[in-house]
């Protein structure tokens, strides 16, 4: 497991971002955001005020993603694994210290899979797009390592695949 491990950061390493490539940080930065919990429940919380025929999407998405946070949190908090080194993430670091899983991961495939089950064919498409994006961003700006996107688009895909099976 030890080798593993070692073989796993190094290949994150591999894929940080230097400190010399500013635009490349700032769109990583970009899609690192942008799957943000408390965008996507804020976002969710005004289509459903404001659009009332998606109303039960809106609760779906929301739901699904609360219930794979709390998930999530039950895993990180068991495995306890440290964040990468690193100083771009202030805020997840202090108010996360732990990497794995990856939970942008697990919702951005979370989310991409509920939109190509429930959404138009365009949104699950430009989710399915997105999704790896936001997770990757996250090892190249050295806030998680591989294993932990791996293991979160695994779980997110599950649950989000759990809810297809459910609610479709």
């Amino acid at each position: 497991m030890k080798r593993w491990m070692e073989w796993d950061a190094r290949l994150s390493e591999k894929l940080r971002i230097g400190e010399n490539s500013v635009w490349l940080k700032r769109a990583a930065a970009f899609f690192a955001h942008s799957g943000d919990s408390w965008f996507w429940l804020f976002g969710l919380l005004l289509v459903g005020v404001l659009v009332p025929s998606m109303r039960q999407v809106a609760i779906l998405y929301a739901s699904s993603i609360l219930i794979l946070a709390i998930m999530v949190l039950g895993i990180k908090f068991s495995v306890k694994r440290q964040r990468p080194q690193g100083e771009w993430g202030a805020i997840y670091r202090r108010t996360d210290p732990h990497s794995f899983p990856s939970g942008h991961a697990a919702r951005a495939i979370l989310l991409a899979v509920l939109g190509m089950g429930f959404g138009p064919p365009l949104w699950g498409v430009g989710l399915a797009i997105w999704a790896p994006l936001v997770s990757l961003s996250r090892v190249a700006l050295g806030l998680h390592y591989l294993s932990d996107i791996l293991a979160g688009a695994a779980l997110g895909a599950f649950v989000g695949l759990l809810c297809l099976g459910v609610f479709a």
